[in-house]
């Protein structure tokens, strides 16, 4: 096969380039999916990887594409330079219009930057039957994401109570990673 002339000077695609979108490209369909196809490509990958490299490195890399999903969201459909309550009010209402979910924020420590904060109706796992583990490694790592660019620390955030826990809530620690205790983070 010849070479295409077109990709000789081809550079690595990054997030950045593969969100750069037209809405008015799916004239019939719109911009939104339901639940069940994003659950559908997720739990796929979330499969293939845990068949492929083990469970560990499906959590990891879920963490890793959250997080850099969540710096960019928070980059660029939040606005990073608003007083914290401001911030995080925008963060819910966000969440919502994207129908991400609902965030409540259930403590909040100024002085050490630790955040308990749930959200319902998950579309990770909102519904999903009792499985005996935590599921939303994605969501851990879009929080901290997110955290992370808002306060130019690293954040370490871990889900402790999840919907396939039997739990009606996604609960979820946050930390500066350097102040991360055994309390919100012993899994």
């Amino acid at each position: 096969m010849s070479q295409n002339v077109f990709l000789d000077d081809k550079k690595t695609l990054t997030l950045d380039d593969f969100m750069k979108n037209n809405a008015q490209e799916r004239d019939n369909l719109g911009d939104q999916i339901p639940v069940t196809v994003y659950r559908l490509l997720e739990y796929a990958i979330r499969e293939a990887l845990e068949e492929r490299f083990g469970k560990e490195v499906q959590e990891s890399v879920f963490r890793e594409g959250g997080f850099r999903a969540g710096k960019y969201f928070a980059k660029n459909f939040l606005d990073v330079t608003l007083p914290i309550n401001e911030f995080l009010a925008q963060l819910g209402r966000e969440l919502e219009i994207l129908k991400m979910g609902v965030l409540h924020i259930e403590e909040l420590d100024r002085d050490t930057g630790r955040f308990v904060m749930t959200v319902a109706e998950d579309a990770d796992c909102s519904g999903l039957p009792v499985l005996g583990e935590t599921v939303c490694n994605y969501d851990e790592g879009f929080l901290s994401g997110v955290l992370t660019a808002y306060t130019g620390k690293a954040y370490k955030v871990r889900e402790i109570d999840c919907w396939a826990t039997g739990d009606r809530v996604c609960r979820f620690c946050a930390e500066v990673s350097e102040r991360t205790t055994r309390s919100c983070h012993g899994r």
